[in-house]
């Protein structure tokens, strides 16, 4: 009982510890966000003087600060995949090992290409359009047209069990392996219930685990995107209804 009890207590230190960690990940990770809007404000200043050098010098530094970005967030859902799923042993546990080995892991998981090529590419969507508005920018085929950087990288808009939009979400947390967004209660509920089910996506085959259903330090800041994108399409909305009103009289 006594070494039961110690091991909740070990695992119930790592978990805040984690949160600690990820907190300082998720400031870090705002802070470079909004450093890269400020470089792409400044950008669009340079291309307005025609200082191309200074421009393409900022867009390398953007690219870096992506890099960075997207390390910080494997990172942090490493932390938090190790910490949900330790179980203490007899043997020390080598955390540094396990926090290498996942994040090797993540970092070579398709899905986690993509995550900033959105960011990317409104950097240079405004600088093109300084001199270029409306033009596709060169390299663009009908699916970049379609696939524009005002959408935002979440796979999913509703959770597939609760059916609730993902902005409205209480507590969102997205699959380490396939990228989905669910209500965490729900999801976790589905979990204890279908232990070795896949994802509730329609024709999705991820496997879900409870040390991989997360909220990585990009969601929330994804989610806020998508938040703001629906209040700009609403007022564009307001704004089309009003003109078609006035037309008509």
């Amino acid at each position: 009982m006594a070494s039961a009890s110690s091991s909740d207590g070990v695992a119930g230190r790592i978990q805040n510890a984690s949160l600690v960690l990820v907190s300082d990940t998720n400031s870090t990770l705002a802070d470079i966000r909004k450093a890269v809007a400020m470089m792409k404000n400044i950008a669009v200043q340079l291309e307005k003087e025609n200082q191309t050098d200074k421009v393409k010098d900022l867009e390398n530094s953007v690219a870096e600060l992506l890099d960075l970005c997207s390390d910080c967030n494997h990172r942090s859902s490493a932390i938090q995949s190790v910490a949900n799923g330790y179980q203490p042993g007899e043997q020390l546990t080598d955390f540094q090992k396990l926090l290498d080995d996942e994040f090797t892991k993540l970092k070579a998981t398709p899905s986690s290409v993509p995550q900033n090529d959105h960011l990317m590419r409104q950097f240079r969507e405004a600088v093109w359009n300084v001199h270029h508005a409306g033009e596709p920018m060169p390299g663009d085929d009908e699916e970049d047209i379609v696939m524009t950087s005002t959408q935002c990288p979440l796979l999913n808009m509703t959770c597939p069990l609760s059916g609730k939009p993902v902005t409205e979400l209480a507590d969102p947390v997205r699959s380490m392996d396939c990228r989905h967004v669910y209500e965490k209660a729900v999801i976790l509920h589905y979990i204890v219930n279908n232990p070795n089910g896949n994802c509730p996506v329609a024709g999705c085959r991820g496997k879900l685990q409870n040390s991989k259903v997360i909220c990585d330090a990009m969601l929330k800041f994804e989610i806020e995107e998508m938040r703001s994108l629906n209040k700009q399409s609403n007022r564009a909305e307001v704004i089309e209804d009003f003109t078609e009103d006035v037309d008509e009289d």
